[in-house]
Order: C-alpha cells, then structure tokens, then sequence
C-alpha cells in the first residue's frame, strides 16, 4: 500500500484489478466505492493499517452485501481510506493524509469511513460503503453534507469485513440525493418488517442541549423548523432514566470490551505503530473485564427496552447528529476528543438500542454542514429513507 491517490485523498493508491458488474440493475451507471474493511475479490483488505494490510492475502470472494451491489449494476471504482481499524471519528489517520471534505476543506471529514465520505461529497463516486460503530456513517454526512443511515442492526450482512465490535458495527453507505440512497437501501434492505407509519415527532430536552453553542442552537431550531412544516413540531418528553453520561461510558465499555476480544491478540503481538487515540482507545479496551461488560449489556438491554417504548409503532425521535459543524483540522488533539467525546452522547443512543437513524444535510454553521437526525423504531429503516425525502424536499421549497 503506498498511500493515497486523487486530489481528495480519499482513494488508496492501490494496482487496479477488474471487478466484475452486472450491465443492467437498478444501479447501473452508479460508481461505487468501498471502504478499505470490506472484502473485494483479487484486492488485500489494509483496514487502515500498513501492517495489516502487509500480512494480508488477497481477498478470494467479495463481500456479500458489496457484491449484491455490483450484481445489480454499480461499478467499482476503488477502495476507499478508512480510520485505523475503523476506531475513530475524526477522519484522521495516522498512516495516511487526511481525506479532504469537499464541502469544508479546512474541516475534517469525519471517520471512520473518512474517504468514502470524502468521495460522494466530491463528485468521484455516486455510491460508497462505510460502516458505523460509534457513528461513522452519521458524523461524516453530517460533516460532509451527505445522507447517512446507520440500519437497524444486524438488518444488512456483515460478512466479508472486519469487525470493530460486533454488537455495534453495523454495513452503511452514503449519497448525495435521496433518489439514490434509496435506490441502493430497496437493493440492501427488502421491505421493512415495521408496518405503522411514522409520525409522531418527539425530542429531548437533554440531546437538544448537546449542540455547540448558541450559533448551532440556532440552526438546529431552524431545522427542526423545517421537520416540522412535514410532520408538525416534535414533542419533548420525559427525560430517559438513563443519563447521556452512563449511555455514553455504557457505549464505550462495551464497545472496547469488543474491539479488544476482535483485535487485542494481533495489537499484543508486536508494535502495530498505532496512530493517536486509537492506541489509547484500544488500551482502554483492554482493561474492561467480562464482568463490567455484562453490567453495561443488561444496562444497555434496560435502556433499550425504554427507548422503544418512548417511540411506540409511529414515533421518530428528532435530534442533532452531532454537535455542530467538523472540527477544524487545525485544532488540538485535545479539542478533537472533546468534540468526539460530545458526539458520542448523541451518536450512541442508535448504536445502544440498535433501532435505524438517518442524518440529514439541512443545516450550516460558519458555511459548513450541519446534520440533523430521525431515529426509528426497529426495522423501520426504509419508512425512515422516505420520510427522509419528503423532508428534504420541503427544504429544497423551501431554499
């Protein structure tokens, strides 16, 4: 692996070797790129690491939610750059150049599916794959001004690409209009197992909150502006029992408990070089027990249970998919955590219960994006992308 190729950086420089597509599908025409975990027949999986990438054979099938896509007639046109081993937020890898976001250069893209995001934004692919584990489909369609769906979980396969941490990784892509992302989701997904409409718009007090400042306070309102001209104001509810503090530290045990069980042994085994945030993220993986684990799982089985009987068969919760704008790629590494740290207590409530939530580019700050989010009941995923267009039309009016 020798780096990046293209002026967004959002390419790995990697020997081109065919990849068959179907001629004709509903995604015919479509350029499609995918993230550097996922299996491409002929192609080494790196998952943003050098070493891995070395020790790595080629791939001798693709994987199986990839090849759905080329068999209905997008055509590849590269892997794309990932965070290191997918464990960060900020689109910032160590081992290679940052990913340039199209829509705010000074700004970071997002992570961890950084050059996937990078990509759509800028016009070099119509379709590319990412994952979410903590939010790296949301944050860089936030960052990106992209749409961005983290599924219901387990809703997709998952087979043919590394995993973060199981009970949280979930298969995601991004595109820039709503006709396409639902083009790829009615190839992905099949119809939805949840057959009562969604209408019911809710907020919470504590999420709204988590915003940057008064400048983002203010934008958001003025998206929420636009959700309601659809589907009338949000109503604000109960708080959870559950504080944004023990989810958010319940997000993080359990997913470091995962990545290291996924990847503890290989790290162990020698010096992987490691970039900033990741060795410590790992690090910290390590020393959650199976004990503490168990103790976040009934948590997080206890909040699940809370968070679907809010939303009922027809509420969608309304929130900011991250606290505001990108970070800017100036900042101190210290900013970078605070932000991500912030973010997670909006991103985990999705990850946590697993139910589908879809990030939407109405927003700006400074003249970058600014995402706000719908979060669904289980299985709704696809009520959720149609609620999503209709919304984003009424914004298009209303520009």
């Amino acid at each position: 692996m020798t780096g990046t190729r293209g002026p967004l950086n959002a390419f790995l420089d990697l020997d081109e070797i065919p990849v068959p597509n179907a001629q004709s599908g509903p995604l015919a025409g479509l350029r499609l790129a995918i993230k550097d975990i996922y299996d491409v027949a002929g192609y080494r999986t790196g998952c943003g690491n050098p070493q891995k990438y070395q020790q790595a054979s080629p791939a001798s099938a693709t994987a199986p939610s990839v090849q759905a896509l080329l068999d209905s007639g997008a055509r590849f046109v590269g892997k794309t750059q990932t965070d290191e081993l997918a464990f960060s937020l900020m689109g910032l890898n160590a081992h290679f150049p940052s990913p340039v976001n199209p829509a705010a250069p000074d700004r970071v893209t997002g992570g961890s599916s950084s050059g996937s995001a990078a990509a759509v934004a800028g016009g070099l692919a119509d379709i590319a794959i990412g994952s979410d584990t903590g939010g790296s489909i949301r944050a860089p369609a936030s960052f990106c001004g992209l749409i961005g769906l983290r599924v219901t979980h387990g809703r997709i396969s998952l087979e043919g690409a590394m995993p973060l941490a199981p009970s949280l990784d979930i298969f995601g892509w991004f595109a820039r209009d709503m006709i396409t992302y639902e083009k790829v989701g009615a190839v992905l997904l099949g119809d939805d197992r949840h057959h009562h409409e969604l209408q019911h718009p809710l907020a919470l007090d504590a999420l709204d909150g988590l915003v940057l400042g008064p400048q983002e306070a203010d934008q958001y309102r003025a998206m929420v502006r636009i959700v309601a001209s659809v589907l009338g104001a949000p109503r604000t509810v109960a708080p959870l029992s559950h504080s944004t503090d023990d989810l958010y530290w319940c997000f993080r045990k359990l997913q470091g408990y995962e990545a290291w069980q996924n990847h503890g042994a290989w790290i162990a085994g020698s010096d992987r070089m490691l970039g900033p945030g990741v060795k410590e993220r790992f690090e910290h993986g390590a020393t959650v027990d199976a004990s503490t684990a168990q103790f976040e799982t009934e948590r997080r089985v206890s909040f699940r249970r809370e968070l679907a009987d809010l939303l009922g068969e027809d509420g969608i919760l309304v929130l900011p998919t991250v606290p505001g704008a990108a970070p800017l790629k100036a900042e101190t590494f210290d900013n970078l955590q605070l932000y991500r740290e912030r973010a997670l207590r909006l991103l985990c409530l999705s990850g946590l219960s697993g139910f589908p939530q879809i990030s939407l580019p109405l927003g700006h700050v400074d003249g970058a994006p600014f995402g706000l989010s719908l979060l669904g009941p289980e299985n709704s995923d696809r009520q959720l992308m149609a609620l999503a267009a209709r919304i984003l039309s009424a914004h298009q009016r209303s520009a």
